[in-house]
């Protein structure tokens, strides 16, 4: 065995040097959620073949990312290590790795924190709990977990600033807003290129209702995430959504069609459904949100994933675009294959069962105009919707449709038919906005130049 360690003293088997040099870039992009983290994996078992922790860590990263197609790459990656030799916490890997594999999260959950316990200071396992836990719909480990890490984890160790990343925004997620953005500030100044700090820091102000200074610190910062690609295509969905709440549909839609509609990859397609679904709630006439073309271009882009029923939350955003765009044969073959991964025994089927199945019903019935079905379906959810995975600002959307579908109904039931559709249609605000004062937009671009040019798009 080799006997070179990482750069937080756990010895890694088969590495050299350079490829040792290769996975600690790659932990790096990993935990700052920049680059292309596994095309540096890749480079550091090529340049070691038997480098057990590359491989399993290209494994990580395929698995984390929600997409059913990614799951035949991880596969390949972990039976390359197949056979090579690993110590004790590396066969740790390989047997969490081959649970997930196999889609078995009840056994896969225990066995990495079994990992945490054995190696506290292994951030590439801390790290993957923290989005298992996400994909799950776990809304109590994550801060629980972090917690833990600082009775091992102290400033100057490499990767210390992810631990206070991933703290803050698991003390967002439970409301704790103050010490979140304190959590958040400590890792930028230890780490500026922190991607996941900025975005805890983000979805403080979006959760507390602050757009304006939102968008002023997504301006300030731009230069750490706006030449991202990918990467950055999430950070526009924020800016986004702070228009959305300053009643902006059309700048929002500006940012949807020059910097998401084309981008790359699920995660794009997801934040391409949620602002696309969102807008469609807020806009107060049909002029301020012609999501036709939208919406049909956007199922298209689903449609290869109309069957995957492999995540919840995936297929909430599909459901999104297809019932935006009418495409009925589409929706219809969405639930079927719901109701297909629903009757599986364990935590996937039961995922499907309690929250993915009929949270896509209700859109489905929402986007119908059956208001009263979407409502009382919606209003069944709340004990388990966080069961759906993603973030609070991301499950919001649930709450955002029932709320739409209450006041709709209600407009129904109170007004001729013929004078029902436009007032329905009248701009929703966030319910934690109610007792807000209006917020004036064109005071935006007297914050900051930058942040003005960010919003533009310019």
């Amino acid at each position: 065995m080799s006997s070179l360690r990482d750069a937080r003293g756990y010895e890694v088997t088969g590495a050299t040097p350079r490829a040792l040099e290769h996975y600690e870039r790659a932990v790096a992009l990993f935990l700052c959620h920049l680059g292309d983290p596994r095309r540096a994996a890749r480079a550091a078992w090529q340049e070691a073949p038997s480098f057990v922790a590359a491989r399993h860590l290209e494994a990580w990263l395929l698995l984390a990312s929600r997409d059913k197609r990614d799951y035949a790459a991880a596969r390949e990656a972990a039976s390359a290590a197949h056979g090579l030799a690993m110590n004790y916490r590396e066969r740790g890997h390989a047997a969490a790795i081959e649970a997930l594999l196999t889609r078995d999260y009840a056994a896969a959950r225990p066995m990495i924190d079994t990992l945490e316990r054995l190696a506290p200071l292994d951030v590439v396992v801390f790290a993957v709990a923290n989005a298992f836990d996400l994909l799950v719909g776990d809304t109590l480990s994550p801060a629980r977990r972090t917690a833990r890490a600082f009775a091992h984890w102290a400033p100057g160790m490499p990767g210390y600033h992810a631990v206070l990343s991933m703290h803050a925004f698991a003390l967002e997620e439970r409301g704790e807003f103050g010490r979140a953005e304190e959590a958040a500030h400590s890792a930028l100044a230890l780490e500026p290129r922190d991607l996941r700090a900025h975005h805890a820091i983000v979805h403080v102000h979006e959760m507390r209702a602050r757009p304006q200074a939102g968008i002023r610190w997504m301006g300030e910062r731009s230069s750490y995430w706006i030449a991202l690609g990918p990467a950055a295509t999430h950070q526009w969905w924020h800016l986004a959504l702070f228009h959305l709440q300053l009643g902006n549909v059309r700048h929002a839609l500006r940012i949807y069609d020059e910097r998401i509609a084309n981008a790359d990859g699920l995660s794009a397609l997801i934040d391409a459904s949620a602002l696309l679904w969102r807008a469609a709630l807020a806009a107060a006439a049909p002029e301020d949100a012609d999501l036709g073309p939208r919406w049909q271009a956007l199922a298209e882009r689903w449609a290869p994933r109309a069957e995957d029923a492999n995540c919840p939350f995936n297929d909430l955003h599909a459901m999104m675009a297809f019932a935006g765009a009418d495409r009925d044969d589409l929706a219809e073959a969405l639930l079927s294959a719901q109701a297909r991964t629903a009757s599986l025994p364990g935590l996937i089927g039961d995922m499907a069962r309690l929250v993915g199945e009929p949270a896509s019903r209700a859109l489905l019935a929402f986007a119908r105009e059956r208001h009263a079905d979407a409502e009382r379906m919606l209003r069944e959810l709340p004990l388990v919707a966080h069961r759906i995975g993603g973030s609070q600002a991301q499950r919001d959307v649930l709450e955002l449709t029932y709320v739409a579908a209450r006041e709709r109904q209600s407009l129904s039931a109170i007004r001729p038919a013929s004078t029902v559709a436009a007032p329905a249609r009248r701009a929703l605000r966030w319910p934690s906005f109610r007792s807000q004062a209006p917020i004036n937009a064109a005071k935006i671009t007297d914050v900051s130049r930058n942040a003005a040019t960010i919003a533009t798009g310019a």
